[in-house]
């Protein structure tokens, strides 16, 4: 269930002329506490959250199973860009906790408790599955940075015997509620 991700965006060139305006500045925003459960009550899907990170190979590395786990390089869920959180399909005891995901449908809901008891909501408005060779990267882990938004992940598709892995992944695209 490795879903690949992106290389850090390059920083833009400076500018060799001076703006004559001062550039307009934002407030900053507030940093989130970490997630600690998600849940999708229209499948059934509540569970911990744990940090993941990336491997040597910049693929995301699967959490327990048992858990789903968070991207902890990326945005907490709740703040501006992608946040991704991933979770295993099944193992060899059975269903794990995003199952069910494949069954989630645009409109559904999703709620990610935070470290502080906080929550943010999001609505799902894609679901898609796509072969693990030609994982969207940039629609999964780009998108925007001036609002939230949510990736939840998993395996999907055939089970490759030979490979010990599945096929494809199945991803929820999800906005602010």
């Amino acid at each position: 269930m490795a879903a690949p991700t992106p290389s850090p965006p390059a920083a833009p060139a400076p500018s060799r002329t001076p703006s004559p305006f001062p550039a307009p500045t934002r407030a900053p925003e507030p940093e989130l506490a970490d997630p600690v459960t998600v849940a999708v009550p229209a499948v059934g899907i509540e569970t911990d959250v744990v940090p993941i990170a990336v491997d040597a190979g910049n693929v995301l590395v699967p959490p327990p199973y048992g858990d789903a786990g968070w991207w902890e390089e990326g945005p907490e869920p709740g703040e501006n860009g992608a946040a991704v959180i991933a979770g295993h399909l099944d193992s060899r005891d059975g269903p794990d906790v995003f199952y069910r995901l494949g069954d989630v449908a645009p409109g559904d809901e999703i709620v990610v408790t935070h470290a502080d008891g906080g929550t943010s909501s999001f609505r799902a408005v894609e679901v898609g599955q796509y072969s693990q060779d030609a994982f969207p990267t940039d629609a999964v882990y780009g998108g925007t940075d001036d609002r939230p938004l949510l990736r939840l992940i998993t395996c999907g598709g055939e089970y490759d015997r030979r490979l010990g892995r599945y096929r494809d992944n199945v991803v929820v695209f999800a906005e602010p509620a």
